[in-house]
């Protein structure tokens, strides 16, 4: 297993929690890494994604002002800090490496991901 999601839980509608994404060497060496979630019988969707070298990131709109990723390159750990929760944030919540865009910037297309970890539960009540 080279990446393990954590931090999931139960969280009311408005709190907050912190996800985090523990890689090994080999996958924090990728191009960027990005954080993905399935709700129950929805298709996975990218939710940001951090490029490694620009530091640039993208978020899907519908988190945009309320979820931050990060990183720590001493761990070898990408964050995702979730604030003002909504029942729809429902979902697994997986982390994954990709590819890198023009201009240092990275794309959240599950397809071009790879190195899934087991994902990590988040519910909002």
């Amino acid at each position: 297993v080279q990446l393990v999601e954590s931090g999931g839980g139960l969280v009311q509608s408005g709190g907050s929690l912190r996800l985090s994404c523990a890689a090994s060497e080999y996958r924090y060496s990728a191009n960027s890494m990005g954080w993905f979630r399935q709700a129950s019988g929805k298709e996975r969707e990218g939710v940001a994604c951090i490029h490694r070298r620009s530091g640039g990131t993208y978020y899907a709109g519908s988190v945009k002002g309320r979820f931050t990723i990060s990183r720590d390159d001493a761990k070898k750990t990408v964050y995702l800090r979730m604030n003002s929760l909504k029942p729809e944030d429902t979902a697994m919540y997986y982390c994954a490496t990709g590819p890198s865009r023009a201009g240092g910037m990275c794309e959240l297309s599950p397809p071009d991901y790879s190195g899934w970890g087991q994902g990590t539960q988040v519910t909002v009540s």
